[in-house]
């Protein structure tokens, strides 16, 4: 056989490709490869292919081989849709890890890590963008495809196919969407928009000087317009981006005399997207440097750095940890072509951070959260991939980014429950999953908090964790003034003002005679937590879940915080038609209310869940306390997160019982987290913050220690109780939902369940059990638990596991149960 002869067999070489499909399912496909693909396929790239009869998928190539399968025949992929590969092997090595840690199918890691533009299906819905440029050159293809957009609002991928009379419409949707021309559907209900601020360049034709200096001449008879142009030259000299706001201040030319230069193309007025909270913060001016204290911080971290992958950076609030990252991500970025993750709890609660990054490092930064639109995702999806951003700041999605230098992750705030993903599948913890990032890139890991969680304090008195700890706020600054005020003791003396000790009422009256700002939390969002029938006991109750309806007066309706049911408020009672009806419990509306009886006067906000559901609430009402156009916000736990508001110098705790009493392990591991986090929010400037932490409980060990900023002391009671009860991180943790709409059915399932995993596993299954809530959205739920200790080998738990619920879902009896599995559900 000659050379030629060998090319055109190693050409015609029948090739199968292993695909991700974004589905739940429990093994890949396999699809066959077209002689004419072969040399088109890799690692990473995306297919066209038919799953089903009729569904049309883009998915992900996993591997390539020459085995077919052996349990069905493979058909052919479409098409190839991508010139290189979206993802990097290091990324598929991660998805791996993820969907056997955390026991999903790799297609739900796919479907949580592509944005929706990467993940095109056959009844996906494109639009045209309303901001397209009509001088794009087209292709004859895609020009039809604009053109019958323009037509009609939408067409899904199968009406493109129709349209153009083939199946491979893929890359021409592709090109498409890179070309900026058009969008998927999801991006047409987008709650966020940027805020677009006016900034002013001078015509690069005046940078000569003689240009200028004839312009001057020229303006010697327009006063006003000569004003703004040396303002804007005295505004040039600070090398910042000049806003037109800005401008008209400095020179007090007035808007006429700015429009007439613009007019004559002397100005270029352009709008830039900003941040709702830019605050101007000396403390973060480019060229800071670091006291004594982060000093020392930051040169113990680089020394537990020679030695271990991950250092806990345990600093009390405000004493400039930001700051400490800052210095070790400009590290990076000097020495190496590293890239950098600094992930955030929650992106919107921590755009004051955002900003002091954004405006230290500039460009190189890149955000990456939900609020984002696809295209946008797809952009920074593309830049991380290219290296073009170095570092990222993101939520707990960003872990999924395809970095190719990944040097360091920064998890700020490591306490905080946001980090886990509930719902749906992967069911992930954000830092968890960053540890194992590091160490799939060799990258170091610093996780940062003022009341680390125990696990990860744990590991560091442990020596698996590096520890550092800063202990003194910033400047000096002393920790707030905290004071315990008795419900109960209060109630009996009359001196309570509705939900407002005598000693808080004092203290407002206080702040606000000096100016300052104030911050109530209540952890209860609506009016009243529910309605009760004085006569028979009646509660009204979600008619999908078993939870009792919440009054919210600013709709007027009862509404479950479930499955988002609402009904109309009751007045006389549906089961014994009294009218005496009462409202219990209290939320963050109620107290708005109250507030504003007693003090009439005064700029009240509320910041949770309803307050911020407007597409931009949330960052109106951070902005206008920012501002000082707020005297007062009221909120629930969204006011612990990541807020820096230097005016801010009285915390008011409503009724701390509310976080005590939960039925949860945790609970007073973190209702020390949630209450330090919130006093931390006060006095983080010149002047010592106050709070005030009203409660019936006010010997209770845990008020007493966030009183004393005694971590260490709640850390080792807590510590000793989850030793002697085998809690983490003494076990590991998975927890079982089983759910089915007909009670008996489930009791039957989840007995018969439980049992087999008993006979497997014996002592280690606790259940099945009722969870607090026990019927969401018309299914019923039971739990059950596996314990394991540190002794037993956790990956044959989840291999028995797995094989135990394969059989159980594959029983003919329980095909209507479902199952879903929660891997350290904490």
């Amino acid at each position: 056989m000659n050379s030629f002869e060998n090319d055109i067999f190693a050409e015609r070489e029948t090739l199968f490709v292993e695909v991700i499909l974004p589905l739940s399912l429990a093994k890949n496909y396999t699809y066959r490869v077209p002689f004419d693909l072969n040399d088109q396929i890799a690692v990473g790239k995306r297919v066209v292919v038919q799953f089903g009869k009729h569904r049309i998928y883009t998915a992900l190539i996993s591997g390539i081989s020459t085995v077919p399968p052996t349990v069905y025949e493979a058909k052919y992929i479409i098409d190839v849709v991508d010139n290189e590969p979206v993802i990097t092997p290091t990324q598929l090595k991660f998805w791996t890890w993820m969907t056997n840690y955390y026991m999903c199918n790799e297609g739900d890691v796919m479907a949580a890590a592509l944005p929706a533009s990467l993940k095109l299906a056959s009844e996906t819905i494109l639009i045209l963008r309303e901001d397209y440029n009509e001088d794009t050159e087209l292709t004859d293809k895609e020009e039809i495809i604009v053109n019958a957009l323009k037509q009609q609002e939408k067409l899904t991928v199968n009406d493109v196919s129709k349209l153009l009379g083939q199946k491979t419409v893929y890359p021409i949707i592709n090109h498409l969407l890179d070309k900026e021309l058009i969008l998927v559907a999801e991006e047409v209900v987008q709650k966020y928009k940027p805020l677009l601020k006016s900034f002013v360049i001078l015509n690069d034709f005046y940078s000569d000087q003689e240009n200028l200096k004839q312009l001057f001449n020229v303006l010697d008879k327009a006063p006003k317009q000569l004003d703004a142009l040396l303002g804007y030259l005295k505004l040039q000299k600070s090398n910042l981006p000049i806003s037109k706001e800005q401008l008209l201040a400095e020179s007090n030319c007035g808007p006429a005399a700015l429009k007439a230069l613009t007019d004559k193309d002397i100005f270029v007025v352009m709008k830039r997207p900003v941040s709702r909270l830019a605050a101007h913060d000396e403390e973060f001016s480019v060229n800071f440097q670091l006291n004594e204290g982060q000093q020392k911080a930051l040169s113990q971290i680089n020394e537990y750095f020679e030695e271990k992958e991950v250092v806990l950076l345990h600093g009390v609030t405000a004493s400039g940890k930001t700051q400490v990252y800052i210095k070790l991500i400009e590290k990076i970025i000097q020495n190496t072509d590293g890239q950098v993750l600094f992930l955030l709890p929650e992106i919107a609660l921590t755009t004051q951070i955002v900003e002091r990054i954004k405006r230290y490092f500039g460009n190189s930064i890149g955000v990456y959260h939900s609020k984002f639109n696809n295209s946008e995702r797809v952009e920074i999806w593309n830049k991380v991939r290219t290296g073009a951003y170095k570092v990222i700041l993101g939520a707990r999605s960003a872990v999924f980014l395809p970095f190719q230098h990944l040097k360091l992750i920064v998890v700020d705030e490591e306490h905080e429950p946001s980090y886990k993903q509930y719902d749906p599948a992967p069911r992930y913890q954000a830092r968890d999953a960053a540890i194992y990032l590091g160490y799939l890139h060799q990258a170091k890991v610093v996780l940062g908090s003022a009341t680390p969680s125990l696990e990860s304090y744990y590991n560091a008195l442990q020596g698996k964790y590096g520890l550092v700890e800063m202990k003194e706020r910033f400047g000096g600054v002393q920790l707030p003034n905290q004071q315990v005020v008795s419900i109960s003791e209060e109630t009996k003396k009359k001196t309570m003002s509705s939900y407002f000790s005598s000693v808080l009422i004092k203290d407002i009256d206080l702040a606000l005679s000096k100016k300052e700002q104030i911050v109530l939390f209540q952890n209860r969002r609506g009016y009243a937590t529910i309605l009760i029938c004085a006569t028979c006991g009646y509660t009204p109750k979600c008619v999908n879940c078993d939870v009792s309806l919440t009054y919210h007066k600013s709709s007027g309706k009862l509404h479950c915080h479930y499955c988002g049911y609402q009904q109309s408020s009751v007045n006389i009672c549906p089961a014994c038609g009294s009218v005496h009806v009462e409202q219990k419990g209290f939320g963050t509306e109620r107290i708005e209310e109250e507030l504003r009886l007693l003090y009439p006067e005064v700029t009240i906000a509320r910041l949770d869940m309803d307050s911020t559901r407007t597409k931009n609430g949330l960052q109106q009402i951070l902005n206008d306390f920012q501002e000082k156009k707020t005297d007062i916000l009221i909120g629930t736990q969204m006011v612990a997160k990541g807020l820096d508001f230097d005016n801010l110098n009285l915390i008011g705790v409503i009724n701390a019982d509310t976080l005590l009493g939960y039925p949860d392990f945790r609970a007073y591991e973190r209702s020390f987290q949630l209450l330090a986090q919130v006093a931390g929010r006060a006095g983080r400037r010149a002047d010592q913050g106050n709070v005030c932490i009203q409660t019936y409980d006010a010997e209770n060990r845990i008020i007493k220690q966030v009183v004393n900023n005694d971590y260490e002391g709640m850390y080792n009671d807590e510590i000793a109780e989850r030793e002697k009860f085998l809690y983490p991180p003494f076990s590991r943790m998975i927890f079982l939902y089983i759910k089915h709409k007909d009670s008996h059915v489930l009791d039957h399932a989840a007995f018969t369940l439980a049992n087999i995993l008993k006979a497997k596993f014996g002592k280690r299954v606790l259940g099945p059990e009722q969870p607090l809530i026990s019927r969401v959205r018309n299914l019923y739920i039971k739990q059950i638990i596996i314990k394991a200790d540190k002794h037993t080998a956790i990956q044959k738990v989840k291999d028995a596991l797995r094989e135990t619920l394969t059989e159980f879902n594959a029983t003919k009896e329980f095909k209507g149960v479902f199952t879903q599995i929660d891997v350290d559900p904490y």
